[in-house]
């Protein structure tokens, strides 16, 4: 079976380099293309792409708009998001409406091809500095929505280092766990700070002040 991938983005040219990329692999195929986020909806109704690659920025509907609708429906895609800059205010509201990551435009081909079979697989897309920075110059602060969450000691372990963007295995070896457990104190971090996914339980993380954004995560 193929991933089935939908492409948002107002520029025609931008969704033709994304198809031809996307199309040689022979694990993707791309089901269809819309030029804005009105459309998305729709068009994940009727195609059920597993990945949605959405652009963030589009005259009409944005893809933080078109990301929250789309998230509305049972069972819903994967959404990474696509942006020309990753320092932007429109990845870090797609990132908190649930996007499970974000790619820049100019990411080298075969480095996107990865991001959507790492998505499609159920895993987060997360670049630990760049969140960082994310939060630390957009979020708010002062927030509590961890304080009350009552986070075992092992489960703020297990957070810090997914902050850092390590992988299930990667903190099984970094905290002398088998995989398994780990899996079952990421569910459990994911049911308690109430988030979809890894990248929103470290934006979480970061905008409670439980990890500091300030800092590179130890």
């Amino acid at each position: 079976m193929t991933t089935g991938v939908l492409l948002v983005d107002d520029e025609e040219l931008v969704r033709a380099g994304l198809r031809a990329v996307l199309d040689a692999d022979p694990g993707l195929t791309v089901l269809g293309e819309a030029a804005d986020g009105a459309e998305v909806p729709g068009l994940v109704a009727r195609l059920r792409p597993d990945v949605v690659l959405m652009d963030v920025r589009m005259p009409a509907v944005d893809g933080i708009t078109a990301t929250r609708e789309v998230l509305r429906r049972p069972d819903p895609p994967r959404l990474l998001v696509l942006t020309t800059f990753g320092h932007d205010r429109y990845v870090y509201d797609a990132l908190r409406a649930g996007a499970t990551g974000f790619l820049l435009k100019r990411t080298p081909p075969r480095e996107i091809v990865r991001a959507v079979h790492t998505v499609a697989a159920g895993e987060s897309l997360l670049f630990p500095a760049a969140v960082r920075e994310l939060v630390a110059g957009f979020a708010p602060g002062g927030g509590d929505r961890l304080a009350a969450a009552g986070l075992t000691a092992r489960e703020g372990e297990v957070l810090r280092l997914m902050a850092r963007g390590l992988s299930n295995a990667e903190i099984a070896a970094e905290l002398y766990l088998g995989v398994e457990t780990v899996k079952t104190h990421v569910a459990g971090v994911l049911a308690k700070t109430g988030s979809r996914d890894r990248t929103q339980a470290v934006v979480a993380a970061y905008e409670s002040g439980f990890v500091d954004p300030r800092f590179p995560v130890r």
